[in-house]
């Protein structure tokens, strides 16, 4: 029988762990886990064995050495987790052993300072990772869940206090010179010695390290940011000695080669990072962008809106030279573009697709993904192209599908050949669910939208979208400094026609007279049904006497067509009309319709005169139509 006797628990832990990591799948997440796992479980160990005192660093014996390696091991993960390269726990160390000589600090302090400083953010464990990663300003409420690391981390490691007071300098090495940092409000020298050192060093590797929310500074801009935080954030004193041992620092760093090239943990097309360290930091980070994708999807119920933010969200977990959304015409197997953003994007915007033209018509029928190097070697993409964009070689193609209901496909290409791969794949797909949910409501809304915003009767925009659209074309007319008419146009002697023929004949001339206006204005300009026999059109960038002429022509077009009474007869009909013009008659929607409103009184009464004097109705009697109904 072997005899396990021979491994010391930390050991026999780790391997444990090992065994964890092996006996599933090999992913990032699964290494990750393994890994803090292990490093935990040393540190764990590490702090029950812990020796009565802190040994110097001239002769550690080989279990201090062996618990100071566990600690390391997990300050490391912890810094992985974070985002952080490996290099970063030396640096710590060596800056802050560093300025604790330099502080003519005994040997066991400097020891305890050094210890301080890897473990300092071990708190972090309990801070959600996507608040770690956050590149944006953080929310009052994840600034808090920052703000509990400290307190979290004291407790920690509070059992590793003997002759070295580590939890409290592990709860304030966040706290300012000026009182105005966390978890205590403490102030000046109230600031325990080592968390002084370690909050100060700390600030300093941060400035010189490439982080989500800033790029890293040159050694200079350090030091000048870092003169400026003296009696404020730091001990003036403190640094003053920094500064002046930083060259030495540095030095020694080199002689180190820390230096080298930081494992960011950044992969492409799936390749395995170099480092576990890096595999950790790839995990985290993942999970991060993935929560960003999954918040921006609630920010908007605008579809555009929406894919705009998710598409910012998801080029740096799945790169792409062009995105596009394509969706379902109706209940047709036609795909029309509704978004797309990047290469070729204007040549894909309302392109249409259908019988398997181009990838996401072929994703849609077969509604699998689509994962394509070159579409001519792969066999399920023979023939297919990136529509209107060939210069796009590579396409990763994905269903998208709620509640059992196929919406369309989502497009990514790059213009590098063989780009996508099984990977991005997989990290797509782990978006494609829930974004799928948020398109179909964005369907929904505007359905709703355009619903509440079109008049039942005539499918002409009603009076609520007029009041949003012509606020938007006076602040349009304003910038530009070009005019704008108003037109209200009312059917003279309507009411005769509902007690005459019936309210159906009235809703049949409502629809023709609607069809009439909106042919004969130009595709620019807005016709809307503002109340019963009431129209309204905007007019954009339109003089008075352009006007004019255009009231005239709606006037004639309207008597000229008239109304279907049966088939084979019409009759005619007559409208009265006002005209307001911007900024003439007002510079607001209120006062440019009541401008039009009595011009169009004035013009309905005029036009009664007229007619009593000729001895003529402006509703004619029926007469056979010999040429039949008139064209649409």
């Amino acid at each position: 029988m072997r005899n396990w006797s021979r491994f010391t628990p930390p050991v026999a832990i780790v391997l444990l762990a090992s065994l964890i990591v092996l006996a599933g799948p090999t992913t990032p997440l699964s290494v990750a886990a393994g890994l803090l796992a292990a490093a935990l479980a040393v540190g764990a160990w590490s702090v029950v064995r812990r020796p009565a005192s802190l040994p110097g660093p001239a002769q550690p014996s080989p279990a201090d050495a062996r618990d100071r390696t566990g600690i390391e091991v997990l300050a490391r993960a912890i810094d992985g987790r974070d985002g952080r390269t490996p290099d970063h726990a030396t640096r710590m160390q060596i800056y802050a052993a560093g300025l604790a000589r330099a502080a003519r600090l005994p040997a066991a302090d400097i020891e305890g300072i050094r210890l301080a400083a890897l473990v300092r953010d071990i708190g972090k464990l309990a801070v959600p990772v996507h608040v770690l990663s956050r590149s944006e300003t953080l929310t009052s409420e994840e600034m808090a869940a920052i703000k509990t690391h400290p307190v979290v981390g004291a407790e920690l490691v509070r059992d590793l206090d003997d002759t070295f007071p580590l939890s409290a300098v592990v709860r304030s090495h966040h706290e300012r010179w000026d009182g105005a940092g966390y978890p205590d409000g403490l102030h000046g020298t109230d600031i325990p010695l080592g968390a002084r050192i370690v909050g100060l060093v700390e600030y300093f590797e941060a400035l010189t390290t490439a982080r989500p929310y800033h790029n890293a500074l040159e050694t200079d801009s350090a030091r000048t940011l870092l003169r400026k935080e003296a009696g404020r954030a730091f001990d003036p004193e403190l640094v003053a000695s920094f500064l002046e041992v930083l060259p030495v620092l540095t030095e020694e760093l080199a002689t180190r080669d820390v230096d080298g090239p930081a494992d960011t943990g950044e992969t492409r097309g799936g390749t395995t990072p170099a480092s576990a360290y890096g595999q950790i930091t790839l995990a985290n980070r993942e999970l991060s962008r993935l929560y960003d994708i999954a918040r921006s999807m609630g920010a908007s119920l605008d579809l555009i809106d929406t894919m705009r933010l998710v598409c910012g969200r998801l080029q740096p977990l799945v790169p792409f030279s062009c995105c596009a959304l394509f969706l379902k015409i109706d209940d047709g197997d036609t795909l029309r573009c509704r978004f797309a953003t990047g290469t070729g994007e204007a040549a894909k915007m309302n392109h249409s697709l259908s019988d398997e033209q181009g990838h996401a018509a072929w994703v849609a029928q077969h509604r699998r993904p689509l994962l394509t190097g070159s579409p001519d070697a792969d066999p399920k993409a023979a023939g297919l192209t990136a529509p209107g964009t060939p210069d796009l070689p590579s396409a990763l193609v994905y269903p998208m599908e709620a509640d059992d209901r196929l919406l369309g496909a989502l497009a990514l290409y790059h213009t590098q050949p063989g780009f996508y791969t099984a990977e991005h794949q997989r990290l797509l797909g782990l978006v494609m669910e829930q974004l799928a949910a948020v398109v179909a409501n964005s369907l929904r809304f505007d359905q709703a939208q355009e619903a509440s915003m079109t008049d039942a009767l005539t499918s002409l925009p009603n009076t609520r979208f007029l009041m949003v659209h012509l606020r938007r074309e006076l602040a349009r007319a304003e910038r530009l400094r070009v005019p704008l008419a108003l037109m209200l146009l009312d059917l003279d002697d309507f009411k005769l026609v509902n007690d005459r023929y019936g309210h159906h004949v009235g809703d049949v001339a409502l629809c023709d007279v609607a069809s009439t206006l909106r042919a004969a204005i130009r595709p620019y300009d807005t016709c809307s049904r503002y109340a019963g026999d009431e129209f309204i059109v905007i007019l954009s960038e339109c003089s008075a006497e352009e006007a004019s002429r255009k009231l005239d022509e709606l006037q004639r077009s309207v008597f000229k067509r008239g109304f279907q009474l049966e088939p084979g007869t019409r009759r005619p009909l007559s409208i009265s009309a006002g005209v307001a013009m911007y900024p003439a008659d007002g510079q607001s929607y209120e006062s440019l319709l009541a401008a039009a409103d009595r011009r169009m009184y004035q013009n309905k009464a005029g036009r009664k005169r007229q007619a009593a004097s000729d001895g003529e109705t402006t509703l004619v009697e029926s007469t056979p139509d010999p040429a039949g109904p008139l064209a649409e």
